[in-house]
């Protein structure tokens, strides 16, 4: 949908501008980025729960108070990325986004790239892992965006819900060229002609 404006400038000369009505998909906010994540860590939880305790159990591995450099902890980290990185690169959402309707998107590409997710899930979220508070930066920042998400540049947004953003637009009038000049007083020639010659056939015919 689209608005016409007319706007004076400081010299007097109207200027035409065109109001333009767009969307985009509505940025996610903090709190419901945080309960997908919520959900995303129970999932990754149930995961190592299936793999990796019954290996420690058989093993007979002590975990209590293990350093992050023990096999366990170093195996549950790679879960822990790897079922970011896999799910965001094929599906754009991790269960907990599906479960709030909420996907990553690039902000300049159609769609994710291997360089891009790792670098937002694996190295981006690994920054935000080690220090909470960078995460919540979503609450402030324009967009949403969490520090991974200006590492990769990506966005999380609703998959359904836009946003509208009026844009003006200046229309600029083109001066006629020559040419251009010349046709339109020929057409204008011309149906003067044709007027002429359709009113001469609809006057009446006079019979002395």
């Amino acid at each position: 949908m689209t608005e016409f404006v007319e706007v004076h400038t400081i010299s007097q000369e109207p200027v035409q501008v065109r109001k333009i009505e767009q969307y985009s998909l509505k940025p996610a906010g903090f709190w419901v980025r945080f309960w997908a994540y919520l959900l995303d860590l129970a999932i990754i939880s149930a995961i190592s729960g299936l793999t990796v305790n019954p290996i420690v159990t058989i093993l007979g591995i002590n975990t209590d108070n293990a350093p992050w450099y023990a096999p366990v902890t170093i195996v549950s980290s790679v879960i822990f990325y790897l079922y970011f990185v896999i799910m965001t690169k094929f599906l754009n959402q991790t269960v907990g986004k599906m479960v709030f309707g909420l996907k990553v998107i690039h902000v300049k590409e159609q769609k994710l790239k291997w360089g891009t997710v790792i670098f937002r899930e694996w190295i981006g979220r690994f920054f935000s892992a080690t220090l909470p508070v960078i995460y919540w930066m979503v609450a402030f920042t324009p967009n949403k965006k969490g520090l991974h998400d200006y590492i990769a540049d990506t966005i999380v947004v609703h998959e359904n819900t836009y946003e509208k953003h009026d844009k003006m637009v200046r229309v600029e009038h083109k001066e006629p060229t020559v040419a251009e000049s010349i046709e339109e007083e020929n057409l204008s020639v011309d149906k003067e002609a044709v007027d002429s010659e359709v009113s001469q056939l609809q006057e009446p015919k006079r019979f002395e």
